[in-house]
């Protein structure tokens, strides 16, 4: 299968397991408490994504957290520190971003998938963001992704790739899994 049409597989599984008002982020909040403090980044959640802004909102009580932002395509995502309440305006790809704020460096990354693995590969949305920013950050410093998403879009046979960078956890609405 090819990533094309893995995606657009794992899009319709994503979008029937999508619970917009149901409480998806207890097991991401327990992983975060075992890093309190630890420089995180998340994302605003788009579309028929799961959502990881209450354990965000957590985390923001005990050290930074930021959000990314799309500088300009095939470069790496920088992070801006993101507050529950902060203000937000429209950014690249109708992601919302804080309208203004501090520079941060994450040493955890939750990184929203379209499909993952068991094995900790990660299907994305084909911009390569995510694949960028990961080398990048991990060239630097030790850096964790943890793969948040709903249990139906695991797929056992993603198209994957060398550059591709992997998850060191995956977190869903059903628990925890470890690579």
């Amino acid at each position: 299968m090819d990533k094309s049409a893995a995606r657009e597989a794992a899009f319709i599984r994503r979008k029937a397991a999508h619970r917009p008002d149901a409480a998806t982020a207890g097991y991401l909040s327990e992983v975060l408490a075992g890093y309190r403090g630890v420089p995180l980044a998340g994302y605003m959640p788009m579309r028929t994504e799961i959502d990881p802004l209450p354990a965000m909102a957590e985390a923001a009580a005990h050290g930074p957290v930021g959000v990314p932002i799309i500088m300009a395509r095939a470069t790496p995502l920088r992070f801006r520190l993101w507050e529950p309440d902060c203000a937000l305006i429209e950014g690249a790809f109708g992601a919302r971003i804080p309208e203004s704020g501090d520079w941060m460096v994450p040493q955890i990354l939750i990184v929203p998938l379209v499909a993952f693995t068991r094995a900790g590969g990660r299907l994305g949305y084909g911009g390569g963001f995510y694949d960028r920013t990961l080398e990048q950050l991990r060239a630097a410093q030790p850096t964790m992704a943890i793969g948040f998403a709903y249990a139906a879009q695991e797929d056992p046979d993603l198209p994957l790739e060398p550059t591709d960078q992997p998850l060191d956890l995956i977190v869903t609405e059903q628990g925890i899994i470890t690579p």
